[in-house]
């Protein structure tokens, strides 16, 4: 009985341990709701300070969808705001299904969240605030007009790691 108690509390330790383990390669990290919905008007803006000028850092955009997510791509328009106004501007498309629909991401339930590639080994290259808005620019078939409401979008967030 003493050797399962005492195994019992060191798996719950080192449990402890793991889950607090912080990820030094992080130096940003945000998510905005969208209430179930991202409306084409929704811009998404994201501040943060820069002071490191010579590491290479990795950009994603972070989304959580969920099956009422109707498509099986998403187009985003990013753009970079520099502290001294210059404009770094992309549009992106993500893959988001398979081709049999199932959505692409990690989690168990029907929600997905998606890690996706906005910018690889980026250098600042200026100190000072830094800006960084997301737009999304999905359209339906046929159409020219983008779509006015993307269904089953519940965040949207972005990230900053240092690249290894």
């Amino acid at each position: 009985m003493k050797i399962n108690s005492l195994y019992l509390a060191l798996s719950l330790l080192l449990c402890l341990f793991i889950s607090c383990k912080h990820d030094n390669k992080v130096v940003f990290d945000e998510y905005q709701p969208t209430k179930g919905t991202w409306e084409k008007n929704d811009v998404k803006t994201f501040v943060w300070d820069v002071q490191d000028t010579l590491t290479p850092h990795n950009l994603f955009m972070n989304v959580r969808v969920n099956n009422d997510y109707p498509y099986s791509n998403m187009f985003v328009v990013f753009k970079i705001y520099k502290p001294s106004a210059a404009i770094v501007i992309d549009t992106i498309q993500f893959q988001m299904a398979d081709p049999n629909g199932a959505l692409l991401g990690s989690g168990f339930s029907d929600v997905k969240e998606s890690k996706l590639w906005l910018k690889q080994n980026y250098t600042f290259d200026e100190t000072g605030k830094y800006k960084l808005t997301l737009e999304q620019a999905v359209r339906a078939l046929g159409d020219v007009e983008g779509v006015p409401a993307l269904q089953g979008v519940s965040e949207v967030g972005f990230r900053i790691e240092k690249a290894e």
